[in-house]
């Protein structure tokens, strides 16, 4: 599983976006996703800013992959020299090229065997296959990229991506997507750039696991330019500890010390909740019957008295269930956090953690 993420080049390279960077490869983003073909901007200053982000990227052992058309191209060799210009992109830092439209497969094929190339998902035939593969392209070189959508409703259909991982997976090329990201949305709509449509507004790692675990994705990108530093955190926790962090808003203001804090999910995962495997044996005071109500998706409940041997056991909801005058619902998990239930699997540890207070 590869973490990328994307910088725009048109915004130039701030001390802010540099320590940014820094931020997203301690929190185990290894790749970054830019664009060279962007019209409205100055293509001298596109140039220079990709420099200092080549040089940014060799600093941090980080892969570098730009998106390149033959217009694009055209600004990095004075004779018109595809394969030329491609060697100027990699003497900048330039690790992989996402192939975009007027580059021909005979380039293609021989830029795959000096450096990484990305070809476009919805766009490669069974016809490029062969021809690249009669051009000797080599195809441990290569990755096929979705794009993204910055258009609400445009985004891919489920069954599509579905569709089209499986088909290409069989001639083994790795696949790429993008989620949405929480911060610094791009420009000029402002409203997300997933792959998925489903996954427009949705947690960027909820989005991410969903990318993995259901449609068998090797990579995945953020979109959009920034990811709060809730967030990253939380793609940290993930990732390099196994553990979900989840915020709660608090609904009473007792019992807090049952629930706040890190839990695993039992092995003997259930059906429509995740249980704490610690809370029972852990529970040492007589929980008293208190804020019974529905149990939307994200309710933190707590087992009351009523339910006799059972009391002091803590549960999130997975989905909406109704009120039970033996279990109390003592907090929520905020919307944004909500989706990332779904991958507290068995055994998975999670850590709850107070965001509003009542």
């Amino acid at each position: 599983m590869m973490l990328g993420f994307s910088v725009f080049l048109g915004e130039g390279l701030s001390k802010n976006k540099q320590q940014y960077i820094e931020a997203m490869n301690r929190a185990g983003f290894t790749r970054i996703f830019t664009s060279l073909h962007i019209p409205e901007d100055d293509p001298e200053e596109i140039i220079y800013t990709l420099k200092q982000l080549g040089e940014l990227t060799q600093q941090f052992q980080m892969e570098l992959m730009a998106d390149v058309s033959s217009d694009g191209l055209q600004y990095l060799a004075t004779d018109f020299n595809q394969v030329e210009a491609f060697d100027q992109l990699k003497e900048l830092g330039v690790t992989g090229v996402r192939m975009d439209y007027g580059v021909d497969n005979q380039t293609i094929a021989a830029i795959s065997r000096h450096m990484q190339v990305g070809l476009n998902a919805s766009t490669l035939t069974d016809e490029d296959v062969a021809e690249l593969s009669s051009l000797q392209a080599d195809f441990t070189n290569m990755e096929l990229w979705h794009n993204y959508y910055p258009r609400p409703e445009t985004g891919l259909s489920r069954d599509y991506l579905q569709r089209v991982n499986h088909k290409w997976r069989a001639y083994g090329f790795k696949i790429v997507a993008f989620v949405p990201g929480d911060e610094n949305l791009r420009g000029p709509l402002h409203d997300h750039l997933p792959s998925l449509e489903i996954h427009r507004r949705q947690h960027p790692l909820a989005a991410t696991l969903d990318l993995f675990y259901n449609y068998d994705c090797d990579a995945v990108y953020i979109g959009d330019g920034g990811l709060t530093k809730k967030a990253r955190e939380q793609f940290i926790a993930y990732f390099q500890h196994k553990k979900m962090l989840l915020e709660i808003d608090l609904l009473t203001k007792n019992y807090h010390s049952l629930f706040l804090g890190e839990h695993t999910n039992r092995i003997d995962e259930a059906e429509y909740v995740v249980r704490s495997q610690e809370a029972r044996k852990n529970n040492q005071e007589i929980i008293e019957t208190e804020n019974i109500q529905s149990r939307e998706k994200g309710s933190i409940t707590v087992d009351n008295k009523k339910y006799l041997r059972y009391m002091g056991e803590l549960q999130i909801t997975k989905d909406d269930l109704p009120a039970d005058e033996k279990v109390n619902v003592l907090a929520k998990v905020i919307e944004k956090d909500r989706n990332l239930i779904d991958y507290i699997d068995s055994g998975c540890r999670f850590e709850l953690k107070e965001g509003r207070k009542i």
